[in-house]
C-alpha cells in the first residue's frame, strides 16, 4: 500500500516515536524522514515552520500538515471516530483488543447497547503481530493486522459504537451506574463496564526498536517463533523467568539462542536456569549486557549493538530476530483507585477476590467481576491470565456472559 503520510523527525524524540507507533497501530503506511539523516528534509521541516526546526512534522496527502500533534488530533485528521453519540450506555468496554472486541460482538448480538473506547490502534498486541499461525480456524495463518480488520467489522456489523485514540483515565460509580471519564474532557455512563485494556510488553526504549518491531523485533516467542525456523541464531533479551522460558522454546526454531542479560545473574526459577545451563540447551547467555541500538536494511533487521556494562567494550550482533522479554505493564493506571490488583498492578477478579464482596449492594460476585460492582475485567490486563490472543478471545467471550446476567440482575 502506497504511504500519503510522511513523518519528519529523528531517533532521539519521544512524541516522533509515540506518533510513528499510533499510525503503525491503526495499519496507516507512512514514509519516515529522520532530519539529523537527511539535510533536505531538515531543511523542510524549517520551512514549514517558519524557521523553526520543529517535530514531529506530519505532512499528509492533501499537503496540510500537523506539529507535534497529540493522538486525538490525529486520529481527528485520519478521519477515526473519537466522540461518542450518546451519553449512556448498558455496557462500555474499554480496550479493542480480542478480548474487548469479542466481547462487543456477544453483548452487542443480543442487544445490549455497546461503546468501545480504544487508545491506539483496534486489535491490540495481535493487532501488530506478524502472524497468527496458533488461532484455531486458519490453518494457513492469518496476519494480525487482517485478524484485527476482520474481528473490528464483525463488532461494526453488530453495532457495536467504537471510539478511537480516546484515553480512559478513571472510573467513578453514582446512583447505580459507573462513569467512564475520558482525556478529552467527556464522560459517559454505562450499567456495566468491562476493562479489557490489556498490557503493555516492556521496551527498551533505544533507537532503531520502534522501526523494527513486526520485522525482526517480537515480543511473543509462541506467536511469532516459528516465522523463524531453521535461523542460526536469534538473540532474547532480559534474563527472568519468561525470557529463560521463551529462549529455550526459540531453540525449537533456531539453531542457537543468545540470551542479552543485563545483571551478572539469570533471576528466572533454579529449574529454568538449569535448563538453559544444560551443556545441549544451545542457548548462549551474555552477561551485563547494555543494548545500545537495533540497525536493519531494506525494514528488516539486521545487527543488534550493545556494550559491556562493567568494561565498557563494545560489541554487536547479527541474529535473524530479537524476541524481547524484560517484563509486562498492566494498562490498568486509570483504574488503580477503582478496583483491587496484584502487586504488579493486574486485575483481580472472581475467585481471587472470594472472601470481598464486590462494592455495591448485591453479595454475590459473577465470574471476570472485579471489587467494584458492574465492572468486569478479561484478557492480558487480568491477573493470572493467559498472554494469547485464542485465550483472550475466550476470556472476552465469558466476561460478556457474566455482564449478561448483571444486566438481566440490575
Amino acid at each position: 500500500m502506497e504511504a500519503k503520510v510522511t513523518v519528519y523527525g529523528a531517533y532521539w524524540c519521544p512524541d516522533c516515536r509515540r506518533s510513528k507507533k499510533f499510525l503503525g497501530e491503526n495499519f496507516i503506511p507512512f514514509n519516515w524522514v529522520d532530519i539529523e539523516e537527511d539535510k533536505e528534509g531538515e531543511a523542510f521541516v524549517i520551512a514549514k515552520n517558519d524557521g523553526k526546526r520543529i517535530i514531529p512534522t506530519i505532512v499528509f496527502e492533501d499537503d496540510s500538515f500537523l506539529v507535534e500533534p497529540s493522538n486525538a488530533e490525529l486520529a481527528k485528521k485520519l478521519n477515526l471516530k473519537t466522540e461518542a453519540k450518546k451519553t449512556y450506555y448498558d455496557l462500555i468496554i474499554i480496550g479493542g483488543g480480542p478480548a474487548g472486541l469479542t466481547a462487543s460482538i456477544y453483548a452487542s448480538r443480543e442487544g445490549a447497547d455497546t461503546l468501545l473506547i480504544e487508545r491506539s490502534g483496534l486489535g491490540g498486541q495481535a493487532g501488530i503481530t506478524v502472524g497468527l499461525d496458533n488461532f484455531p480456524g486458519f490453518p494457513e495463518g492469518i496476519s494480525g493486522q487482517e485478524f484485527a480488520e476482520r474481528v473490528t467489522q464483525q463488532a461494526k456489523r453488530f453495532g457495536v459504537e467504537i471510539l478511537q485514540a480516546q484515553d480512559v483515565e478513571r472510573l467513578e460509580a453514582e446512583d447505580g451506574y459507573n462513569e467512564v471519564y475520558t482525556s478529552d474532557g467527556k464522560h459517559y455512563h454505562a450499567r456495566a463496564v468491562l476493562i479489557a485494556s490489556g498490557a503493555s510488553y516492556r521496551r527498551l526504549d533505544i533507537p532503531g526498536e520502534d522501526d523494527f518491531i513486526g520485522a525482526g523485533i517480537h515480543f511473543c516467542a509462541t506467536c511469532d517463533g516459528p516465522f523463524y525456523k531453521g535461523a542460526k541464531n536469534i538473540v532474547v533479551v532480559g534474563g527472568g523467568n519468561s525470557a529463560c522460558e521463551e529462549g529455550l522454546h526459540l531453540t525449537t526454531f533456531a539453531e542457537k539462542v543468545t540470551l542479552l542479560v543485563r545483571g551478572d545473574t539469570l533471576t528466572a526459577s533454579q529449574i529454568a536456569i538449569d535448563k538453559i545451563n544444560e551443556p545441549t540447551s544451545r542457548v548462549e547467555v551474555k552477561f551485563n549486557v547494555a543494548v545500545d541500538s537495533f540497525e536493519g536494511e531494506n525494514s528488516k533487521l539486521k545487527k543488534i549493538n550493545f556494550h559491556d556494562s562493567v568494561t565498557g567494550e563494545k560489541d554487536e550482533i547479527k541474529p535473524e530476530a530479537a524476541f524481547i522479554f524484560i517484563g509486562q505493564k498492566p494498562n490498568t493506571e486509570f483504574a488503580k483507585d477503582s478496583v483491587k490488583t496484584d502487586k504488579y498492578g493486574f486485575i483481580l477478579t472472581g475467585h481471587d477476590l472470594a472472601h470481598e464482596q464486590p462494592k455495591g449492594k448485591r453479595e454475590e460476585r459473577l465470574a471476570f467481576e472485579t471489587s467494584m460492582a458492574g465492572v468486569f475485567a478479561a484478557g492480558d490486563v487480568r491477573h493470572d491470565s493467559i498472554k494469547q490472543v485464542a485465550s483472550a478471545v475466550g476470556e472476552g467471550a465469558a466476561a460478556a456472559i457474566s455482564i449478561r446476567e448483571f444486566l438481566k440482575r440490575s
